[in-house]
């Protein structure tokens, strides 16, 4: 069983779901209480009808293989489907999938540019991935200001971890690649200031 993170009930505070012959919230009150037959008969007739929450919903049962007998392919196409939305927890989960090869072919590069996605709309796990996958000084890809960027604002949303990591980041930068990573956590955070008041309540 594979669990790609994310909980649903957060993915639903921030987005709304349309009534389109399921009902999004009592599929995610079955989802959350492991009642997955009821979650999946709510969240089918949303996905079907272009529903993002929906369609993010079945991602999730057949990625894991929750009330369903787990089926990649079918993960692929609902993360997908809701991914093309701007859906940013599907972007994130469509990533894990591409970085792990379940389903696809693996791919870094689709990973990256679909975790960028989900981190500009600020999934923590998406923004640790990308400073993860920025500070390995091994890579073709290792830039440690775009690294420090993104576990600083993981941070500043309230990942405890962190912190720890862009300091152990900033140990190899140049005072002025510190102020320049610095920058640009300042710009995404004027561009996001509803996500970061939310993380602090």
């Amino acid at each position: 069983m594979r669990y790609t993170h994310a909980l649903l009930a957060a993915v639903s505070i921030l987005l709304t779901t349309l009534a389109l012959g399921g009902d999004f919230q009592k599929g995610l009150y079955a989802y959350d209480s492991g009642d997955y037959e009821t979650a999946l008969a709510e969240w089918q007739p949303l996905a079907d009808a272009g529903d993002a929450n929906g369609q993010f919903g079945l991602g999730q049962m057949y990625g894991n293989g929750f009330g369903v007998d787990m089926d990649d392919d079918l993960a692929i196409k609902w993360y997908g489907l809701a991914a093309a939305q701007g859906h940013a927890q599907a972007q994130c989960n469509l990533a894990v999938m591409y970085q792990n090869g379940w389903g696809v072919p693996q791919s870094d590069a689709e990973a990256v540019k679909l975790y960028v996605l989900s981190a500009e709309q600020g999934v923590v796990e998406a923004m640790l991935a990308l400073g993860r996958h920025y500070a390995m000084d091994f890579s073709d890809d290792y830039d440690p200001v775009r690294a420090y960027k993104w576990y600083g604002l993981a941070g500043l949303l309230g990942d405890l971890s962190a912190g720890v990591d862009k300091e152990d980041v900033a140990k190899y930068m140049t005072a002025e690649q510190v102020t320049e990573a610095n920058g640009l956590i300042e710009i995404w955070s004027k561009s996001n200031t509803e996500l970061l008041l939310l993380a602090k309540k």
